[in-house]
C-alpha cells in the first residue's frame, strides 16, 4: 500500500494527466470495424439487421458489435465509442417504408423550386397544410420523482378528442380551424373558404394525399377560385417534408401532453390559446421551417 501511495504522491497531477483518455476497457474494435459500425448505424435500423431492437441504443450497438465481430463490449464502452464518434441520442423522425426516394428527390430538386418560382411570379404566398387528431389521454414528456417511485399522473377516466386543420407559411402566417368531428371534404372546403376570405395575395397550398383534398366538390370549388388559391401535392408518405407537422408536434407535446383538460371545452380552449399565440409570434412560426427536413421551404 505504501509503495502505491508513494508512487501516486510522487507523480501527483502529472501522473494523473498522463493516463490515456478515450475509450477504456480491455477489448476494443479497430478502425475498420469502427467505420463499419458507424455506417450501419447511419444507414440501417436494428431490425433491418435482424437485431431485436427498434432504435439504436447502446445495447443495440453492443449486440451489433458482438454479432458482427464477436467482440463483447460493455454498454459503457459502447457509450464512450458513440460519444467519440459524435453520435448523440436524438428523437427520430418517422418515415414510411412506402416513401419513394425518387419522388422525394424530384419534389426537392424540381417540383418545389418550380412552385417557389411560380409564387414569385404570381405574387403568391406558399402555405403548408395538415390535419391532427388530439386525444385527452395523450401523454408526452417526463416527470421527476424519487428513484424507484414512478410518478402517477391523475386524469379523468372520460376520453374525448378533437381534430384540427391548420396551415402555416414561411413568412410566419398561421391559420387554423378546430373541429369536433371527422375531417372530410366538406370540412376541408370550409377551411379553404376561411383561408382565402381576407387574403389579398393568392395562396399556394401544399397538402398531402388525403382523400378529403381531392373530392369532386373541392376540385370544382378550386376551379372556380383558381385566381385566388391553388393546391400542390407532396410526395406520397412524406409527412417529414411538411412544415405543418412540426406545429402539430409542438401542440401535442406542450399542450395536449402536458396540460390535463378535464373536458372537451377545456381542451379546445387550450388549443385555441396555443394557436393564437403562434399567430401572434411570426418569428416562432418561421422557426418550424428551420427543421432539417423542411429547411428547403424556409
Amino acid at each position: 500500500m505504501k509503495r502505491y501511495g508513494v508512487n501516486i504522491r510522487q507523480r501527483g497531477k502529472r501522473g494523473i494527466s498522463n493516463k490515456k483518455r478515450g475509450v477504456q476497457g480491455g477489448k476494443k474494435i479497430n478502425g475498420k470495424q469502427s467505420a463499419e459500425v458507424r455506417q450501419l448505424i447511419k444507414d440501417k435500423l436494428p431490425d433491418q439487421l435482424k437485431l431485436a431492437f427498434g432504435l439504436w441504443t447502446r445495447e443495440a450497438v453492443q449486440q451489433l458489435i458482438l454479432a458482427r465481430f464477436g467482440i463483447e463490449l460493455s454498454r459503457w464502452q459502447v457509450g464512450r465509442y458513440l460519444k467519440s464518434w459524435g453520435y448523440t441520442p436524438q428523437k427520430p423522425i418517422s418515415k414510411a417504408f412506402e416513401q419513394n426516394p425518387a419522388k422525394v428527390k424530384a419534389w426537392l430538386e424540381q417540383q418545389y423550386p418550380a412552385i417557389k418560382k411560380k409564387a414569385v411570379k404570381e405574387n403568391a404566398v406558399i402555405y403548408f397544410e395538415d390535419e391532427v387528431g388530439m386525444r385527452s389521454d395523450h401523454q408526452a414528456g417526463k416527470s421527476y420523482a424519487p428513484k424507484g417511485q414512478t410518478p402517477v399522473i391523475k386524469k379523468t377516466g372520460q376520453r374525448f378528442s378533437l381534430n384540427m386543420v391548420s396551415a402555416i407559411s414561411n413568412k410566419g402566417h398561421v391559420e387554423f380551424m378546430i373541429l369536433d368531428g371527422t375531417f372530410n371534404g366538406k370540412v376541408f372546403l370550409e377551411f379553404l373558404r376561411r383561408l382565402i376570405k381576407h387574403k389579398q395575395q393568392k395562396i399556394f397550398l401544399v397538402v398531402d394525399g388525403h382523400t378529403a383534398h381531392k373530392t369532386k366538390e373541392v376540385n370544382a370549388w378550386l376551379e372556380d377560385n383558381k385566381n385566388r388559391i391553388e393546391l400542390f401535392f407532396l410526395p406520397p408518405y412524406s409527412p417529414d417534408l411538411n412544415a405543418e407537422e412540426y406545429v402539430n408536434q409542438d401542440l401535442k407535446t406542450n399542450v395536449i401532453g402536458k396540460k390535463r383538460p378535464i373536458n372537451k371545452a377545456q381542451m379546445k380552449s387550450n388549443v385555441e390559446d396555443f394557436m393564437n399565440k403562434r399567430k401572434n409570434d411570426r418569428r416562432q412560426v418561421q422557426k418550424y421551417f428551420h427543421e432539417k427536413h423542411v429547411r428547403y421551404a424556409a
